[in-house]
C-alpha cells in the first residue's frame, strides 16, 4: 500500500509542479537561449558567405575540389538552420498531445540532415568520377589559394568562438556545430593540397581531393544519424550506477533499482524505484521521494523530470 500511494502522491505533486513550470517558461527565452540564437544567426551568414565564395570560384575555374568544399560549407549553414529551428520548436511547452514536450523535433531534423549529407557525398563522388573520366583540368590561380586560405581562416575563427561559447553556455547545439565546422576546415585543407598538386602538373589529384571531401561528409552524416537514431530509440542516457549512488545519499533510502533514462542528452527523463523502511509513514516517504528527485536534478543538470516509485524495504 505504501508503494502504490507513494508513487501516486509523488506523481500528483510532480504534475502540479510541471504545470507551474510549463506556465512560467512557455515561449520564454533566457539569456543563454538568446545568445545561442544570436550566435547561430551570425555564423549562418558567415558559413553561407564562405560557401558562396568557394562554389562561385570553383564553377568559374572548373575545380571539382572547390565546388565540393563549397557544398560542404553550405551544409554548415544548414546545420545552423537546424539549430535555429530546434531552438524555436523547443520553446513550445508540453501539452495534452505532447506531454513530454517537443524536443525530439530537433532529432528528426538532425536525422534529415544526416540523410542529406549522405546524398551530397554521393553527388560529389559522381562528379569526381566524371571529372576523372573526362580528364578535366581546372584553372588554378593565386586567387584560388587566397579564397581557400581566407575561408579557412574564417572557419577557424567560427569554430573557436562557437565551441568556446557552447562550453560556457552548456549548449550542445553550438558544440556539435563547431565540430561540423572543424570538418569543413579539414576538407578545405585537402582542397588546398589538390590545388597545389594541379598547379605543379598533377590534375588527377583534384578529383581525388573531391573523393576525400566526400569521405569527410559521409563520416559526418554517419555521426549525425547515429546520434539521432539513438535518441529516437530511447537509448539510456545516464549511467544507472551513478544514479543509484546519488539516490542512496538521501536519508531514508535503503535501496534503489529499476532505473531507466531516455530522451536527449541535455533533456533527460528518468524513473526509478526506491525502497524505504516498511515502518515509515506515507508522509515521510513522500518527502524522501522529493529529496531523491531534487538530489538527482542537482547531480545531473540535463535531467528534465524524475519519477520516483516508493516501495517498502521488504516488498517482494
Amino acid at each position: 500500500m505504501l508503494g502504490i500511494w507513494g508513487t501516486w502522491s509523488c506523481g500528483e505533486a510532480a504534475m502540479s509542479r510541471r504545470g507551474q513550470t510549463n506556465g512560467e517558461r512557455a515561449f520564454a527565452e533566457d539569456a543563454a537561449a538568446r545568445e545561442t540564437r544570436m550566435i547561430l544567426w551570425i555564423i549562418l551568414g558567415l558559413n553561407w558567405g564562405v560557401a558562396a565564395a568557394k562554389l562561385i570560384y570553383g564553377l568559374m575555374t572548373g575545380s571539382i575540389g572547390m565546388q565540393a568544399d563549397g557544398i560542404h560549407s553550405s551544409f554548415d549553414g544548414m546545420s545552423n538552420v537546424i539549430g535555429l529551428f530546434a531552438l524555436w520548436v523547443a520553446s513550445y511547452p508540453p501539452d495534452a498531445r505532447y506531454p513530454y514536450g517537443h524536443k525530439k523535433y530537433e532529432t528528426f531534423a538532425a536525422a534529415a540532415i544526416g540523410l542529406l549529407l549522405f546524398g551530397t557525398c554521393l553527388y560529389i563522388l559522381q562528379n569526381s568520377y566524371l571529372h576523372w573520366r573526362e580528364s578535366v583540368v581546372p584553372q588554378v590561380t593565386g586567387l584560388s589559394f587566397a579564397i581557400m586560405l581566407g575561408t579557412m581562416a574564417v572557419n577557424w575563427g567560427v569554430m573557436t568562438w562557437e565551441r568556446r561559447r557552447g562550453e560556457i553556455l552548456k549548449s550542445e547545439i553550438l558544440v556539435a556545430d563547431s565540430l561540423h565546422t572543424a570538418s569543413d576546415i579539414l576538407s578545405s585543407l585537402s582542397v588546398l593540397i589538390g590545388l597545389a598538386a594541379v598547379a605543379m602538373g598533377y590534375p588527377l589529384l583534384d578529383p581525388i581531393a573531391g573523393v576525400v571531401i566526400a569521405g569527410f561528409i559521409g563520416h559526418t552524416g554517419m555521426l549525425v544519424l547515429k546520434e539521432a537514431t539513438q535518441s529516437l530509440a530511447d537509448r539510456a542516457r545516464l549511467d544507472a550506477d551513478a544514479i543509484q549512488q546519488v539516490a542512496l545519499t538521501v536519508e531514508g533510502v535503503r535501496c534503489c533499482d529499476d532505473i531507466r533514462t531516455r530522451g536527449l542528452a541535455r533533456h533527460v527523463f528518468m524513473d526509478l524505484c526506491i525502497h524505504v523502511d516498511s515502518a515509515m509513514t506515507i508522509a515521510r516517504a513522500h518527502i524522501v521521494a522529493h529529496d531523491v528527485e531534487d538530489r538527482l536534478k542537482q547531480a545531473f543538470p540535463g535531467v528534465a523530470e524524475v519519477v520516483v516509485h516508493v516501495e517498502p524495504e521488504d516488498h517482494a
